[in-house]
């Protein structure tokens, strides 16, 4: 699986973070929203050998991954990075899609149709439009799933996980044994 490098130049030019509905993808009724698990690896910190980040609710109550409305003037790519650079301040590698979940928003009790990407980290910004809103934090998967208040984000989470032990595996078996003789 290739990974496709996403400039976020392109896609975010102030830091001020968009707003307002018009501009919203539905698809029969469901509000799309796109976001991203934003990853790093930690060279043996962790019991993943990896960290998440996560970012506080807007109304202060838990954490969860950045995500936000998938807007008619980008591409669902795009919408992931924007919304990830406004809500979190990291800019990274965009990989494959991990998937797609159907679920009820708990205050507007709509369904919603979520998309998820792994986004692995190359850059933490220290300034981003929602700093002053959200809390950022690094932590291990297993801290991610204690505090993550939507169902369909640790399922995500777990996607991701499999699919980076799935990668190392590969790694580790392309390199094969080792002999001098």
């Amino acid at each position: 699986m290739a990974a496709a490098v996403v400039s976020q130049e392109n896609v975010v030019a102030s830091l001020v973070s968009r707003t307002g509905r018009h501009l919203q993808r539905y698809n029969k009724g469901r509000r799309q929203v796109v976001g991203c698990i934003p990853y790093r690896y930690t060279k043996g910190k962790g019991e993943d050998g990896f960290q998440v980040l996560v970012i506080s609710s807007q109304k202060g109550k838990g954490m969860l991954f950045p995500k936000g409305g998938w807007e008619s003037d980008e591409t669902i790519k795009q919408g992931a990075l924007r919304e990830t650079y406004e809500e979190a301040g990291v800019k990274g590698v965009l990989e494959p899609q991990l998937g797609e979940w159907t679920f009820q928003s708990r205050t507007h009790g709509t369904d919603y149709e979520g998309y998820m990407f792994p986004l692995r980290v190359k850059e933490e910004l220290d300034f981003w439009p929602e700093k002053t809103n959200r809390l950022r934090k690094w932590m291990s998967v297993t801290e991610a799933r204690e505090c993550c208040q939507h169902w369909w984000m640790k399922e995500a989470l777990d996607v991701l996980v499999d699919r980076l032990a799935g990668q190392q595996q590969l790694d580790e078996d392309e390199v094969g044994p080792c002999s001098l003789s």
